[in-house]
C-alpha cells in the first residue's frame, strides 16, 4: 500500500470509542474485585439487607443503572442527594457552582447517614471518579464505623493525582474493602485534539455501568444458587404484560420492605 492509499487517521469520535474498549478491557481485568464485590453484595442482599449506593455529581449514574430498572431487582438502594447530582440546570438556582460547592463540604455525609440504620450485612457502595471529594469519603468513613463492607469505584490515577484535599489526609480508595479502579485518566477526558487545549470525552460513566452491571449480573447469580433471588423487573416484551405489571409491583413491595427496616424512626 503506497502512501496516498494509506487509510486516514481515525477521527476524534473513533479515538474515544477505542479508548472506551480499552476502559471495558480494564473493567474486565478486574475479575477478582468484581467477584469479591459481588460476593459482598449477595451476602447482605440474602441476609435481608441492602446494598447502599451513593454517588455525587454524575456518580449518580450508576445509582439509577443499578435499581430500578429492566433487569434490576431490589436490594440495592440508590443515595442520590438532589443537592449534588441534579445538574440540568447549570447556572442559577440548583445551579453547578452550588453543587460543586456542597460535595466538597465536610459533615454532610453524616447527616445524610442520620436518616437511615445501617448494620450488618449491609454493603455501602461510593461512586467517585475523583475520590477526594469530603462527602464520598466521609460516606465510606460514616459506613465503616457501623460495621458496613465497603466497596469503592473510583479512579486510582485521577484520585492519585494531587494531594488529598480532605482534612484527613486521605482518599476514598484508602477507606475501601475492595477498590474499583475506573481506570481514566486524570481528567476523565480521554481524547486530545489538534488544536484544543484540553481533552474531551469522559469515561468514567462507560466504567462505572460496565461495574454495576457486572455486579448485578454476578449477584444475581449467587442469590440464586442460594434460593434467595428477589423479584426482578421485566419488560412485558420478555414475560407479557400481566406477568410484568406483577413482577414490577413484587419489586417495589420487596424494595419497600427492605427501605422500611433500614429508614431510622427513633
Amino acid at each position: 500500500m503506497t502512501r496516498a492509499d494509506a487509510p486516514p487517521p481515525p477521527d476524534a469520535g473513533a479515538r474515544w470509542l477505542d479508548a472506551a474498549r480499552a476502559v471495558l478491557d480494564g473493567v474486565a481485568a478486574q475479575h477478582d474485585a468484581i467477584e469479591r464485590a459481588s460476593r459482598l453484595c449477595a451476602e447482605a442482599i440474602a441476609g435481608d439487607g441492602l446494598v447502599h449506593l451513593f454517588g455525587t455529581g454524575h456518580s449518580r449514574i450508576p445509582l439509577e443503572e443499578m435499581f430500578p430498572r429492566y433487569g434490576s431487582y431490589p436490594g440495592f438502594h440508590p443515595i442520590a442527594e438532589l443537592s449534588m447530582t441534579f445538574h440540568t440546570q447549570v447556572v442559577g438556582a440548583n445551579g453547578q457552582r452550588q453543587a460543586m460547592f456542597i460535595e466538597r463540604i465536610s459533615g454532610l455525609a453524616e447527616q445524610i447517614l442520620a436518616n437511615f440504620t445501617l448494620a450488618v450485612p449491609d454493603v455501602m457502595v461510593v461512586f467517585s471518579a475523583s475520590g477526594r471529594s469530603a462527602v464520598p469519603i466521609e460516606m465510606a468513613l460514616g459506613a465503616r464505623r457501623r460495621g458496613v463492607k465497603v466497596i469503592a469505584v473510583t479512579s486510582v490515577a485521577q484520585s492519585m493525582s494531587g494531594p488529598p484535599t480532605h482534612d484527613s489526609g486521605t482518599r476514598l480508595l484508602d477507606h475501601a474493602d475492595v477498590v474499583l479502579d475506573l481506570g481514566t485518566p486524570a481528567a476523565d477526558a480521554m481524547v486530545s485534539i489538534d488544536g484544543l487545549a484540553e481533552p474531551v470525552g469522559p469515561g468514567s460513566t462507560v466504567a462505572n455501568v460496565a461495574f454495576v452491571n457486572a455486579i448485578k449480573s454476578r449477584t444475581a447469580e449467587l442469590l440464586v444458587e442460594r434460593g434467595a433471588m428477589p423479584p426482578v423487573i421485566t419488560s412485558e416484551s420478555v414475560v407479557g404484560a400481566e406477568r410484568s405489571a406483577e413482577l414490577f409491583e413484587e419489586a417495589y413491595l420487596e424494595y419497600a420492605r427492605r427501605l422500611s427496616s433500614a429508614l431510622r424512626v427513633s
